[in-house]
């Protein structure tokens, strides 16, 4: 028999930790990867039956990687705050595990937003990373944001049919604060590899690329106001993590005296 630990990463989310874990109650474990959270995140999922363990954030590749150091059992299913783990996903997990056929296994996403399920825009099925597997078949690189990963096992990877819940903008004032954390830990990534020169126009072509792919290619216009905001979302934060980068490199100086200027 295969056991399973559920692992959810988690920074000040007390309007969504109980759904979350909820949702994965039939699991034999579920760690709560938390980041010394200032609400009730801790509080309510230890509530819940749910073992904290407090990560210092730097980056989500090195929190993912120590979420499931601390999983106890050989099978992990990952799960976002956002994210919700319907039944038929459940009953699917339950019933590969009783014979599995790979050590990876991709889940699809369907993203609700704004009042409806986006069908378009990237977002369905949106395959992410692969949600479950085996220990040790999953490890993530130390990057910020947008981790990358690397799948440790010879056997080819595999893919659910049912797909989890997520429920990506509670509001748009919550778009708008990913947009600025993401596109500050983008940057950082950014420097982390060596990028070393950004221009305005790089800024701005990178942005326009990232709507227009969004919006056009991946067919976000028939999304209709979900799919708009979803593709300038994308612009404004990769025109920021770009603009962010030119700040990191520009290190200005504080603005002259008085005295200097007159």
């Amino acid at each position: 028999m295969n056991y399973v630990s559920v692992y959810i990463i988690a920074y000040n989310e007390a309007d969504k930790i109980e759904a979350a874990i909820n949702s994965v109650l039939w699991a034999d474990e579920i760690v709560v990867a938390d980041s010394f959270s200032q609400d009730n995140t801790a509080a309510i999922a230890e509530q819940l039956g749910a073992r904290v363990v407090q990560i210092p954030f730097r980056g989500f590749g090195d929190l993912r990687n120590q979420a499931m150091a601390a999983c106890s059992h050989d099978w992990i299913f990952s799960l976002d705050s956002d994210e919700r783990c319907t039944p038929e996903v459940r009953d699917e997990i339950l019933a590969c595990l009783e014979a599995p056929q790979a050590d990876a296994y991709y889940v699809p996403r369907r993203n609700y937003f704004m009042g409806r399920w986006i069908r378009h825009s990237g977002f369905y099925p949106d395959y992410r990373q692969p949600q479950l597997f085996k220990k040790g078949a999953l490890v993530f690189k130390d990057d910020p944001v947008h981790e990358e990963f690397s799948i440790v096992t010879d056997r080819p990877v595999a893919y659910l049919h049912n797909a989890i819940w997520q429920f990506p903008f509670k509001k748009l004032e919550e778009l708008v604060h990913k947009a600025n954390k993401y596109s500050t830990l983008g940057a950082e990534k950014l420097a982390l590899h060596g990028r070393t020169r950004c221009s305005l126009w790089t800024a701005m072509l990178h942005g326009l690329w990232s709507f227009c792919h969004m919006y056009f290619l991946k067919r976000g216009i028939l999304d209709g106001w979900p799919g708009f905001i979803i593709a300038f979302y994308n612009f404004e934060a990769t025109f920021y993590k770009y603009a962010k980068l030119h700040e990191l490199q520009a290190n200005w100086p504080a603005p002259p005296d008085r005295k200097s200027v007159v």
